[in-house]
């Protein structure tokens, strides 16, 4: 019981008897419940109307998932670049495959980590024989097919 009692986020509710024995403080539960759903946000900037707060917090809370799909889905990793030329070339790359992500997202409804796995089902495969080589598209699903077609993206070719 311990545990619980000393434990940073449950034992806050915890209160213990006289008699030595924990129970559950309901008040502090009712309290806790009338700020279910809302949150502060505080600035310097006393220009701004809250609405323009919260907007900005938006999206910064967008810009930062739009980070972490650079880093993980895409599999961009930090690069040490000497040249200034070089970094701002990096830069500019990780920010217009962000751009991409974005249009993606807004063009067609589903999130990127939905839309790539959809996409990536798409496979080129190489056949040998005697007589040659040739290259074959695997079929496209309905959801592929739709997805190229809202894009305005033609379908890859089946036989190269």
């Amino acid at each position: 019981m311990e545990v619980f009692f000393s434990h940073r986020t449950l034992g806050r509710y915890i209160k213990q008897t006289s008699r030595g024995s924990l129970r559950i403080d309901w008040a502090k539960l009712r309290a806790e419940e009338k700020l279910d759903g809302k949150y502060l946000l505080s600035t310097s900037d006393d220009t701004l109307s809250p609405k323009e707060v919260a907007l900005g917090y938006k999206q910064l809370m967008e810009v930062e998932r739009a980070f972490r799909t650079l880093k993980t889905t895409l599999e961009l990793r930090s690069l040490y670049h000497h040249k200034d030329e070089r970094i701002r070339a990096h830069v500019l790359l990780c920010f217009f495959a962000l751009v991409l992500v974005r249009i993606l997202e807004r063009q067609t409804g589903p999130s990127w980590d939905h839309l790539r796995s959809v996409l990536e089902r798409i496979h080129l495969g190489e056949f040998e024989s005697r007589e040659g080589r040739i290259l074959q598209r695997t079929e496209l699903t309905q959801e592929q097919a739709i997805l190229l077609k809202t894009l305005n993206i033609s379908s890859p070719p089946k036989i190269q």
